[in-house]
């Protein structure tokens, strides 16, 4: 999931929808350039306690360029439910990870992308990365509402599938680390993406040009099943996982129990049931097209998480 129902600024489980208008998306051609680099001095990151954001930060920070690692209680206040903190972080940024809390599809989420992308205008940042879904039809129009604000700024939006890390850090951790994966998608097969991935496509189109007004779609190199994806996670973990497939009505239920409030459970039980319906398992090239190489595999990840004690 791009989309996540933790209490700290991370990313959602994520989905996203093909665009529509004329601006050009992976399927224009490559948009590697190496050689043509311009990088900012200083970058916002916004959500950077965040999956994304961490290793956003974390890249870019390699890479020397100065990050202001935006987050609620950090050295730059940065809070989406507190708009009178977005102002005095882009203040002398050059650019700006834009990963927006709790999702891009959210009620509200278009409105703050507006207010946001006026003060990015405002305040003399000239380029943006927006982290998008792939599959939502109501995460363009926000992603519409930031372009449209943000007059004159290099606007280019990443759209992620299912992150891969929801089963280790994310909704699904906890299920996971008592044996079960708990989830209302069926039988149906997602390409899950990678973080990692994900984090290096974000750092290239911040640092290097030719990115500006594209759209890449991220994907994994294939679609895997949530019963797949218990049997990879059991067997680099070395216990047992299943999956157990539920009903839209049962995960409510079950995320309510968990605590969330009701109205955020129901919705955030419609959107998964939306979003894995089996119009995002298919495939994409974008990780390869920006980083000139194939996206990890979700049984690579499961090695590399489970198998060496990461989670």
């Amino acid at each position: 999931m791009t989309k996540q129902t933790n209490n700290s600024q991370t990313d959602t489980p994520r989905t996203n929808s093909p665009r529509t208008d004329d601006r050009r998306t992976d399927d224009s051609g490559s948009t590697r350039n190496a050689a043509a680099r311009r990088s900012p001095a200083t970058v916002l990151v916004t959500s950077a306690t965040g999956k994304t954001g961490r290793r956003v930060a974390e890249r870019l920070a390699a890479r020397g360029v100065t990050v202001r690692a935006g987050s609620r209680s950090g050295a730059t206040p940065f809070d989406w439910e507190a708009p009178e903190t977005w102002a005095p972080a882009l203040r002398g940024a050059d650019a700006a990870y834009v990963a927006y809390y709790p999702d891009l599809a959210a009620p509200g989420a278009a409105e703050a992308m507006r207010t946001f992308g006026r003060l990015v205008a405002e305040n003399g940042v000239r380029r943006l990365t927006l982290l998008s879904g792939r599959g939502e039809p109501e995460a363009v129009v926000a992603e519409e509402a930031l372009r449209a604000a943000a007059e004159g700024v290099e606007l280019t939006v990443v759209r992620a599938a299912f992150f891969a890390q929801n089963f280790s850090e994310g909704l699904l951790a906890e299920g996971v680390a008592e044996g079960a994966v708990v989830f209302p998608a069926g039988d149906t097969a997602e390409p899950f993406v990678d973080v990692d991935d994900v984090a290096d496509v974000v750092v290239e189109t911040l640092t290097a040009d030719g990115h500006a007004g594209r759209v890449h779609e991220l994907t994994g190199p294939r679609p895997v099943g949530f019963a797949e994806v218990a049997a990879d996670i059991a067997r680099a973990s070395g216990r047992p996982v299943v999956y157990e497939a539920v009903s839209e009505a049962d995960y409510t239920e079950l995320l309510t129990g968990f605590g969330l409030p009701a109205p955020e459970a129901a919705w955030l039980a419609s959107l998964f049931t939306t979003l894995l319906d089996g119009h995002n398992s298919s495939v994409t090239d974008g990780v390869k097209r920006v980083l000139g190489r194939e996206p990890r595999s979700f049984t690579t990840f499961a090695d590399a998480t489970w198998a060496s004690g990461r989670a």
